[in-house]
């Protein structure tokens, strides 16, 4: 019987299939996934940030949203107490902003997730667990072009304090391709996790380090954000599109109500056709346009009646980089886990001596749209992440979800419409071009070699309808990455990570 995971760096990867190798089930390679990816793919993902994980059980047909997204502190700190400081991530042809320092940091819900998602569905032993991240965070692993790169991006976060520098440019120079980058202080943390459990988390020394952090260097966290966490099992929010059935991250997260509002405003502009490049971003900017108008609250932001209410402005509709990661993983009973974990760019700090970044949510522009500081206190923040699960008529079963921002629900919505569609296999779906458009109705598109839906024809048509669409020079981690396994009916199994951001797939023979 075939298995398979799809991750974001071979490493993680390699710790999903350790743990299916030995017995484990889907879940078990999920959090073995998540803890090692903290090591090579450490600007995307840390145990100071949360995300979500949609799991499906076989032998109960269903499937539940774990949301372990960051919360915000249960008390603000004045402005002028605050350590929140801008710094500018150079990304070649354009900068962008970001705010960090320990006033931009969120409760993490990283660790919280895992003995919760441990407690209901691993089989493991949680030191079984954890060991190839301690491998990894021990013995090192070399960085290769994609994170070396992400180095330099965000070259401003770890070279601004002394022992982030230590990490990622010792000898006064950032880490390059091939470089062993190591972190011993996470592998001692992990093995206290191991012993201490979770109170080593909510009121042991790793509470203690957040609440030290926060309280000196001008943070908002405290005790009680620790001690009171919780992680919410949600039921998803599900979407039919041509008799696919979606399971997506549902409200208070934004992702997957515009991804279900978008599956059904494309159904009602193509009933009878396959959807275009213009039927695509059409489809977009009427996602952006409701969004922003707020016409309907997010629990019904993808419910018929407000897709019904668009849909006449949809009939003379004229033509107008933040560090996550993705883990897609289906075992040999047909379990299947989609995890979406960020930990925006980090908060520039080392947590003490423990190995860990806190995460900067509080400083991200996409999660505070009314501005900085005007969060509410004790709030589950909203995201953009959509860890996704798809059930077929046929009994196949497809999990994926990307990283990427705001390009999360227009990657997600494309692979799908490759899926469903256009009948791509899933390398295919995930290697086509894609396309975006923002907010203001700027669109951009990947100018790669043609495919069946991204023809010369269909390419011009495009541009007569957008004049000021960006084609941009190959494929780019701009527009997502896609992580994403399926089983077919047969019992076989394929999986495609994402090039876009270094992504792998991995086939395993659990008969071996």
């Amino acid at each position: 019987m075939e298995v398979v995971v799809a991750a974001g760096h071979e490493s993680t990867a390699k710790a999903c299939a350790d743990m299916l190798h030995a017995g484990g089930n889907a879940f078990d390679a999920a959090m073995a996934g998540m803890a090692a990816s903290c090591i090579p793919e450490t600007i995307l993902s840390s145990l100071g940030g949360g995300g979500f994980m949609m799991a499906y059980r076989a032998d109960r047909d269903e499937t539940v949203l774990y949301d372990f997204f960051a919360q915000t502190p249960r008390r603000k700190r004045p402005t002028s107490e605050l350590d929140f400081q801008a710094i500018h991530a150079d990304f070649g042809p354009a900068t962008q902003e970001f705010h960090i320092g320990a006033g931009a940091s969120a409760t993490p819900g990283a660790i919280p997730g895992l003995f919760a998602i441990h407690r209901d569905l691993c089989t493991l032993p949680l030191a079984q667990i954890l060991e190839p991240a301690i491998d990894l965070a021990r013995n090192g692993v070399k960085v290769n072009d994609f994170h070396a790169y992400l180095f330099e991006v965000i070259e401003p976060i770890l070279t601004g304090d002394a022992a982030v520098k230590a990490l990622f440019a010792p000898g006064n120079s950032l880490l390059k391709k091939n470089d062993l980058f190591r972190n011993e202080a996470l592998a001692h943390t992990l093995e206290a996790l191991i012993a201490q459990g979770e109170p080593f988390f909510r009121t042991g020394d790793l509470a203690k380090a957040i609440i030290a952090q926060s309280a000196q260097q001008g943070g908002h966290l405290c005790a009680a954000d620790l001690t009171s966490y919780k992680v919410e099992r949600r039921q998803p929010l599900t979407q039919t599109y041509r008799d696919q059935q979606f399971f997506l991250n549902p409200a208070p997260c934004a992702g997957g109500p515009m991804i279900g509002f978008a599956l059904g405003m494309l159904a009602h502009l193509c009933p009878d056709r396959v959807p275009d490049l213009c039927d695509l971003v059409q489809t977009m900017s009427l996602t952006n346009h409701a969004r922003s108008a707020k016409t309907a609250p997010l629990e019904h932001f993808a419910n018929d009646k407000h897709i019904a209410q668009h849909l006449a402005e949809a009939q003379d509709h004229h033509p107008s980089h933040k560090g996550t990661t993705h883990i897609s993983i289906i075992d040999s009973t047909g379990n299947a886990a989609a995890l979406t974990i960020s930990n925006g760019e980090g908060n520039g700090l080392m947590l003490g001596d423990t190995g860990i970044m806190l995460n900067n949510m509080l400083g991200e522009e996409d999660l505070h749209d009314e501005g900085f500081h005007r969060w509410q206190e004790d709030q589950r923040l909203s995201s953009m992440m959509a860890p996704t699960i798809i059930k077929s008529p046929d009994n196949s079963l497809t999990a994926l979800g990307s990283g990427g921002s705001n390009r999360i629900r227009s990657a997600i919505l494309q692979v799908a419409s490759g899926l469903i569609d256009h009948g791509y296999s899933l390398e295919n779906a995930i290697d086509a071009p894609r396309l975006h458009c923002e907010q203001g109705g700027l669109v951009s598109f990947e100018n790669t070699p043609e495919t069946a839906s991204f023809t010369p024809i269909a390419k011009q048509e495009l541009l007569a309808a957008y004049p000021d669409a960006h084609g941009w020079p190959g494929q780019n981690m701009f527009f997502g990455g896609v992580h994403g396994v399926r089983k077919m009916p047969s019992g076989e199994c394929e999986g495609k990570g994402d090039l876009r951001r270094a992504g792998i797939a991995i086939k395993i023979d659990s008969s071996l």
